[in-house]
């Protein structure tokens, strides 16, 4: 079976705009910092196995929790 480099290259490029969007996703209820994830994300589409790897592992991550809700009283 021969795989052509036009399939390889229209591969990668799909994949950044799928990855990115779920790893934005991910990171804004993930990380601190969504933006950052997402570029993660994106660079690591050039290797398909390894953007996989780090869909899975911010899946894993625990979610963030923002202390908007605490009140002290005195």
């Amino acid at each position: 079976m021969n795989i052509n480099i036009t399939f390889v290259g229209e591969l990668i490029f799909y994949s950044m705009f799928i990855v990115g969007g779920l790893s934005y996703y991910l990171g804004k209820h993930k990380t601190s910092n969504p933006k950052i994830a997402t570029i993660i994300g994106v660079a690591l589409c050039i290797t398909p196995p390894l953007n996989l790897v780090y869909l899975i592992v911010l899946m894993l991550k625990n979610d963030i929790v923002l202390n908007k809700e605490l009140k002290t009283t005195i």
